[in-house]
């Protein structure tokens, strides 16, 4: 093999990567839904109603949203529905946009794949950053109360109004949104499938359903004679730390101090499992709640209310 052939091949995919990248580039636009830095949004549906999505936390004001297409013409946007909880937004469109298309998505991700995250901040041409996925974690519960199918987590930088933007493939293809506020690291993605999900009910519903109750919480360990004397098997539970003015918890009766020991049958033994406890099911329904109060067990009837 010759020195030469390496080069050649490096710069063949250079060159493709390339192409890549301006072809994605037709799928993605800028928005402008805050007052200094624009973001990126994806085409995921084009037609006489275009529906962009982007992050929820770039969408500072819900009226007078500008979108600039990939040729540079702009246009008025409206808000469908957000859902802060996996930092999603849908805007709506409405007209004939020529060339722009949908952008082409894949949902399988795996550690070590090369990824490419793109950006249209300014309305101009794209820019990217380049990496490889460093971990992907199983479904879970945000810490602000979504549920995802699970986050990626690439080895790029996300610029300035990079979020919004897609995390693809070397094929081309979108496996999740870029987002500076997924996790409390500053670079993740939102997977496909949970695009998916979310966009869906978000056009279809204009928010995503979830159950409510208005507490601030903190996992505690059951003493083994407290348990006993109270007839609980598990070990912890969690105590109310704070109870919001008016929300379901104070109008149901819970207190500060109150330790919840499950929830409609269904044991807490730590913050995770109350907020499972709480999908858009619960939403609107009246649910019983066994607490300690004192020492001393309690049941306690309360409406879940809904975010």
């Amino acid at each position: 093999m010759t020195d030469a052939q390496p080069q050649n091949n490096l710069g063949t995919f250079s060159d493709q990567l390339a192409d890549m990248v301006q072809r994605v580039a037709q799928s993605i636009v800028t928005v402008a839904a805050r007052p200094r830095q624009s973001a990126t949004g994806i085409i995921w549906s084009s037609g006489d109603q275009m529906v962009i999505l982007t992050a929820d936390h770039v969408v500072e004001r819900e009226d007078d949203i500008t979108i600039i297409l990939p040729d540079g013409r702009e246009a008025r946007a409206t808000l469908i529905g957000r859902d802060p909880g996996t930092d999603v937004a849908a805007l709506r469109l409405t007209g004939e946009f020529g060339a722009a298309a949908p952008v082409e998505t894949a949902e399988n991700v795996r550690v070590g794949n090369l990824v490419v995250a793109i950006g249209r901040p300014r309305g101009s041409g794209p820019r990217v950053s380049f990496g490889a996925v460093s971990a992907v974690d199983g479904a879970r519960r945000l810490w602000h109360g979504g549920e995802i199918e699970g986050v990626i987590y690439p080895d790029v930088t996300l610029y300035p109004g990079f979020s919004g933007g897609p995390l693809v493939n070397l094929a081309g293809q979108a496996v999740g949104m870029n987002s500076s506020r997924l996790t409390r690291q500053s670079s993740s993605a939102i997977p496909v499938v949970t695009l998916r999900r979310v966009a869906e009910t978000l056009v279809t519903h204009g928010r995503v359903r979830r159950g409510y109750l208005g507490i601030g919480t903190q996992q505690v360990p059951l003493q083994a004679g407290l348990a006993a004397k109270a007839g609980i098997t598990q070990d912890s539970a969690v105590m109310i730390m704070t109870v919001e003015a008016d929300s379901p918890a104070e109008r149901g009766g819970l207190l500060i101090g109150d330790i919840i020991i499950s929830l409609d049958g269904e044991q807490v033994a730590d913050a995770e499992a109350l907020r499972s406890h709480l999908g858009a099911d619960k939403a609107g329904k009246q649910l019983t709640m066994h607490v300690l109060r004192g020492g001393e067990p309690r049941d306690l009837t309360l409406t879940v209310g809904e975010r």
